[in-house]
C-alpha cells in the first residue's frame, strides 16, 4: 500500500516548518514534540554570493553583472524555447535547460511568463498565447521550479493549446536568471567587504579595512613564512596617511613609515653591539671599542642600568665613571647605532640625539647637531645617486697661501740669479703658510694635487737691460718670464705636486748688477690648490 498524502504532509510539516526529524505519526507525536534536528541542506557551492546585488525590479534595459534577461525585447537573450520531458506524461513537463532562475522572492516582476507558440519562432511573446499560472479555469494550472528551470502543468488537465493531438507547438518561458558568483568562498559580500577567492576588498571606494581586537587582544599573523607590505615607488605614496602607516618603497628600496607629516625611512641594518669591562678596583676611566656619546650607549653595572651624564660620561672612546667600580663589578656597555658596510646604506636624520656610526675599522661618525651635519674621519664618504644641495658647497680641500717681501734684493749682474726669500706671511687658508720654509726658501705642499702658482718681483736694472723671474720645481726651471726694461715681471704656471717631496723655488735675475727695494704689493708669490688628487 502506498504512503498516504497525510503522512507525506506530516513529514514536510516537521521538516520544513520545524527543521525536525519525523519519528512518529501526528496522532502520537506533534511537530513540536519532535526533538531530533534535521535542518534543510544548504549547499555552499549553490549559494548566490552576489544575491544582494539583484535589483528589486527586474531590469528592462539589458543584463547586469548578476542578472541575465530572457525575453523578446532584444535587451538580453531571446525567450527560451523549452523541450518536452519525454519521461513524463505527454506534454505535462517542459525543460528550459537553464538553472537558477530568479524567483518572485526578489520582487513580483521576476515571475516568469509562459507562452505557447509555433516551434522555433523568434517572437513568441508577440505571436503566441500566454498561459497564466492560475490556468484558464479548466484545471490547467502550471508550476515553475525556478531552481531547476522546469515547467510542470500540475493541474488535472493540459492547456488546450498543447493538448494531445496538437503538433508543431512549443512552450516558451520569459524571465531572469542569476549569473553572479556562487559559493561562500568566492565573491561573498560581508557587510562592506567583498571576498573573491583569497582576496578581500572593500565595497565602498577608498574605505579602510580595519582589524580591531576587543580588549587586550592583538592582531596576529600565524605563519612561519612572511607577509608582504604595500609596495610602490615614491610617486605612488599616499599624499597623507594615518601616523604609523608603513610601506616598501620599490624606488629607494627602503621600508618607510608615515610620521604624521611625511614619509620617513626606517633605519636599515640596525645593530646592538656589546663590550664588557673588567674593573681593577682603582680606575674610573676605561677605553671603549669605538667613539660614541653617553646617550648612544646603554651601560649596566651588575645588571642595573646607569644614568647617562650622571653615573658616567663619555668623551670620544673613553668612558668615565663617577664612582670607582670594584673588581667584583660586572660592567656591560651596549652600543646603539646603524652599522654600515662597504655595500650598506643608511639614512641620517639631522638631529642632535641621532647618529649613524661606521665601524669597520676606525670608527667614523656622522653626527647631526643643530643645522649642521659633519663627517668626522679620514675615510671616504661615497654617495650613489643624486645629491641635492641647498646652500654653499664648502670643502676642507681648499688651500691658498700668499707671501711677500719688502727686503732689498741685490742682483749680481751678467744674468746671475738669486733665490727670492718671501719671508713675510700674507693671506693664507687652511694653514698652507706652514708649507713655506724660511731656511730653504722653498714651498713644499703637503697635499697632493694640481697647484696654481704666481710670482712677482722688482728686477729692474735699466731701460735697455733684460731682467726676469722664473719658477723651479725640484731644482729645475719649469716656468719663466723676462724682457728688456722689465720692472716688476710676473710668472704663472700650473704644476702637479705629489704632496710629500715635490717643492718649488722662486728665482729672479738681472743683466746688470743692481740692488732693488721690494714691497709687498709688487714682490710676492701665491699658491692655490686647484684640484686635490683622487
Amino acid at each position: 500500500m502506498a504512503l498516504t498524502d497525510s503522512t507525506k504532509v506530516d513529514y514536510l510539516w516537521k521538516k520544513v516548518g520545524y527543521g525536525l526529524t519525523k519519528t512518529d505519526t501526528p496522532e502520537n507525536k506533534e511537530a513540536f514534540n519532535e526533538s531530533i534536528a534535521s535542518p534543510l541542506l544548504i549547499r555552499g557551492d549553490k549559494v548566490w554570493a552576489e544575491s544582494g546585488n539583484i535589483p528589486a525590479v527586474q531590469p528592462t534595459t539589458g543584463n547586469t553583472s548578476v542578472v541575465a534577461i530572457y525575453n523578446d525585447s532584444g535587451n538580453g537573450a531571446a525567450t527560451v524555447e523549452c523541450t518536452e520531458d519525454i519521461t513524463a506524461s505527454d506534454n505535462r513537463t517542459w525543460k528550459t535547460g537553464i538553472t537558477d532562475w530568479i524567483s518572485p522572492e526578489f520582487g513580483s516582476t521576476y515571475l516568469v511568463k509562459v507562452y505557447v507558440a509555433n516551434s522555433s519562432v523568434s517572437n513568441p511573446q508577440s505571436v503566441g498565447t500566454q498561459l497564466f499560472q492560475a490556468g484558464s479555469g479548466s484545471n490547467d494550472e502550471w508550476f515553475f521550479d525556478y531552481q531547476s528551470g522546469v515547467l510542470n502543468f500540475n493541474g488535472a488537465n493540459i492547456p488546450s493549446d498543447i493538448a494531445t493531438g496538437i503538433t508543431g507547438k512549443s512552450v516558451y518561458v520569459a524571465g531572469a536568471v542569476y549569473i553572479g558568483d556562487f559559493g561562500v568562498g568566492s565573491g561573498t559580500t560581508l557587510g562592506n567587504l567583498q571576498v573573491n577567492d583569497t582576496t578581500i576588498t572593500t565595497v565602498n571606494a577608498n574605505a579602510n579595512i580595519i582589524l580591531e581586537p576587543d580588549g587586550t587582544g592583538t592582531v596576529q599573523i600565524n605563519s612561519t613564512s612572511s607577509f608582504t607590505l604595500p609596495t610602490g615607488n615614491t610617486s605612488q605614496r599616499p599624499a597623507s596617511a594615518d601616523s604609523g602607516a608603513i610601506r616598501y618603497n620599490s624606488e629607494t628600496t627602503n621600508i618607510e613609515f608615515y610620521d604624521g607629516s611625511d614619509w620617513t625611512n626606517v633605519a636599515e641594518g640596525g645593530t646592538i653591539e656589546s663590550q664588557t669591562i673588567s674593573p681593577d678596583g682603582s680606575t674610573t676611566q676605561f677605553d671603549l671599542d669605538r667613539d660614541t656619546t653617553a646617550d648612544a650607549v646603554l651601560v649596566t653595572l651588575n645588571g642595573v642600568s646607569q644614568i647617562p651624564n650622571s653615573s658616567y660620561s663619555v668623551t670620544g672612546n673613553v668612558i668615565t665613571f663617577t664612582e670607582t667600580p670594584t673588581t667584583d663589578d660586572i660592567i656591560e656597555v651596549r652600543f646603539f647605532g646603524v652599522t654600515l658596510t662597504a655595500s650598506g646604506t643608511g639614512t641620517v636624520s639631522n638631529s642632535t640625539a641621532q647618529q649613524i656610526a661606521y665601524y669597520p675599522s676606525t670608527g667614523v661618525t656622522v653626527q647631526g647637531s643643530g643645522s649642521n651635519l659633519t663627517w668626522n674621519g679620514s675615510d671616504t664618504l661615497t654617495v650613489t645617486g643624486n645629491v641635492e644641495i641647498s646652500g654653499d658647497i664648502k670643502s676642507d680641500s681648499f688651500y691658498f697661501v700668499k707671501r711677500s717681501t719688502d727686503t732689498n734684493i741685490t742682483y749680481p749682474g751678467s744674468y746671475g740669479s738669486v733665490t727670492i726669500d718671501y719671508e713675510d706671511a700674507g693671506d693664507d687658508y687652511n694653514s698652507t703658510d706652514a708649507m713655506w720654509s724660511s731656511v730653504t726658501d722653498r714651498f713644499t705642499p703637503t697635499v697632493a694635487g694640481l697647484w696654481y702658482f704666481r710670482a712677482s718681483a722688482d728686477t729692474y736694472s735699466g731701460a735697455t737691460q733684460e731682467s726676469g723671474i722664473y719658477i723651479e720645481k725640484n731644482g729645475t726651471s719649469v716656468a719663466a718670464t723676462g724682457h728688456i726694461g722689465a720692472i716688476r715681471p710676473q710668472v704663472v704656471t700650473h704644476l702637479y705636486m705629489n704632496g710629500t717631496t715635490d717643492y718649488v723655488q722662486f728665482r729672479a735675475y738681472a743683466q746688470s748688477s743692481t740692488t732693488r727695494g721690494q714691497s709687498a704689493p709688487d714682490s710676492f708669490f701665491e699658491a692655490l690648490l686647484v684640484k686635490q688628487a683622487e
